[in-house]
């Protein structure tokens, strides 16, 4: 059934569902998730849109009950763990590809669909400011990376300052974390063009890239799922402070006062699980955050 018009945002989230139809079924059933809920803020009264909307949500039932076994869907903690580790590991993987000024197909759209992945991560909550971050980051280097192929020019690898009235203009702009985008690079005259920025999705078709000559042919990896680089990886850049854990804290638990749930079990594990995810790319503010995190509620048993 083709996609009506209205719902026109939500169709590169089921573009990625189907991708990984078979490749990992959890990314697929979130994709579509989102898909769902946004497309019903979208338009749910047209006749076409609510028609489409009710095969979606046929879709995930079925999903939901052939699935009904993993636990990343049966427990929404497992499942945002899931889809929050692999949207970090494609961010990471391009990340390390273009700060080694690898640029080709795959990186981009491994930025581009981390972006999509992170935008995912809202059916379980609001996004962490860190994880909003990322998604704008990687949104604007998917984009800026293309347009250099496309215009045949030789990308800026690594961190570059994004345009000061775009980064005004989005959403929690002033606040952001410029450990993510330091200031513009000497002698880069790239300015990003309205609406190519982080702010919206680029409508090209990343299949159809033209790689000028001399820049790196695409790599081998798919961009769905990247491994670890197995050079010597650069981490994303990290916080500028790290956050701590008062010391006096864990009174309160030697004394008895705290009392955990089941739930404030899982969530102190899927933090663990975060900080060895983040050892795994040396990236060690992410893992100190993680386990700050995991630290306070056992502590107090409040996040």
């Amino acid at each position: 059934m083709a996609l009506p018009p209205q719902l026109r945002a939500i169709q590169h989230h089921l573009r990625t569902a189907q991708e990984h139809e078979k490749r990992d079924p959890v990314v697929s059933y979130y994709c579509r998730l989102y898909a769902m809920q946004t497309g019903m803020k979208l338009d749910s009264k047209t006749p076409e849109c609510r028609k489409f909307l009710v095969k979606l949500m046929d879709q995930l039932e079925s999903m939901k009950k052939e699935l009904g076994d993993n636990d990343s869907i049966s427990q929404e903690v497992v499942g945002n763990a899931h889809i929050e580790n692999y949207a970090l590991k494609m961010f990471l993987y391009a990340d390390n590809e273009d700060r080694a000024g690898r640029f080709h197909k795959n990186m981009i759209k491994s930025f581009y669909s981390s972006s999509l992945l992170l935008d995912v991560l809202s059916v379980f909550g609001e996004l962490s400011e860190e994880n909003i971050q990322h998604r704008k980051y990687a949104r604007w280097k998917a984009t800026y990376i293309h347009n250099c192929l496309k215009n045949g020019e030789t990308p800026q690898a690594g961190p570059i300052g994004m345009d000061e009235d775009e980064e005004a203009g989005e959403e929690g702009g002033g606040d952001q974390d410029q450990s993510l985008s330091p200031g513009p690079a000497p002698g880069i005259g790239f300015t990003p063009s309205p609406g190519s920025g982080p702010s919206g999705p680029p409508t090209t078709n990343f299949n159809n890239i033209h790689i000028p000559p001399g820049a790196h042919a695409p790599a081998n990896t798919p961009a769905e799922l990247p491994p670890p680089s197995a050079e010597a990886a650069k981490p994303v850049p990290l916080p500028r402070s790290v956050p701590t854990v008062d010391p006096t804290l864990l009174n309160a638990q030697q004394q008895g006062n705290v009392n955990l749930s089941q739930e404030d079990f899982t969530k102190a594990q899927k933090y663990c699980k975060y900080a060895g995810s983040a050892l795994q790319y040396e990236d060690v503010g992410t893992a100190i955050q993680n386990l700050q995190k995991a630290l306070k509620l056992l502590t107090t048993g409040k996040e």
